[in-house]
């Protein structure tokens, strides 16, 4: 068996010389990326949906990184802030509606713990899947293997190393929820304000 197909059944492989030439389209394309006209917006999509195995439309504020560009699939209205970083040796899937905030990365590769296992090559990919309305604040890190549920809020430098559920504001190294997001919750903006009623009147439909 390759190391592509051990990597690609979530088997230990090591990153040898195939290995490698697969990560080449994305380095090149993520290089391409990162030197674009940060205001050629339509020229930052075009390269993202190159980039993406599955990509909706999907906004990334480059410099951005991975290792594969093709196991990241993202759903609609996809916005991804400043230097973000996906380690995509195993599936990254992302809902609709995700905000990423800057500094945000996914790790789905891992590595031995024991240092004389370690020391051989061999590496490991969890998947990674984060569900619809997903918002992560800045600096946090989500590490292998983890499922965030729909509709969560994760506070910014937040370290996520097990499944948030769904409905829910998380926060912490390591990060854990604090509270479900309820009804009380949409009408405010920041900690206790309400949003302005003009803005709110847009926003629920009733202007």
């Amino acid at each position: 068996m390759t190391n592509i197909e051990r990597r690609n059944r979530d088997m230990t492989y090591r990153s040898d010389g195939a290995v490698f030439n697969e990560q080449k389209r994305a380095r090149r394309l993520t290089q391409k990326l990162n030197r674009t006209d940060r205001s050629n917006f339509k020229k930052i999509k075009k390269i993202i949906s190159s980039l993406f195995g599955k990509c909706g439309k999907a906004m990334v504020n480059p410099p951005f990184y991975c290792d594969y560009g093709f196991n990241i699939e993202v759903g609609e209205n996809f916005f991804c802030n400043y230097n973000c970083t996906m380690l995509d040796v195993s599936k990254i899937k992302i809902g609709d509606n995700c905000l990423f905030a800057p500094n945000v990365s996914i790790y789905t590769a891992g590595h031995p713990v024991h240092p004389d296992t370690r020391k051989s090559g061999y590496e490991y990919g969890r998947a990674v899947t984060i569900g619809n309305n997903v918002w992560l604040g800045g600096n946090v890190v989500v590490c292998p293997g983890v499922t965030i549920g729909d509709n969560v809020v994760v506070g910014a430098g937040s370290v996520v190393t097990k499944d948030i559920p769904a409905w829910t504001i998380a926060a912490g190294n390591p990060c854990r929820p604090i509270r479900s997001i309820t009804e009380d919750d949409r009408k405010k903006l920041f900690k206790n304000e309400d949003i302005d009623e003009e803005a709110w009147n847009i926003i629920s439909g009733s202007n």
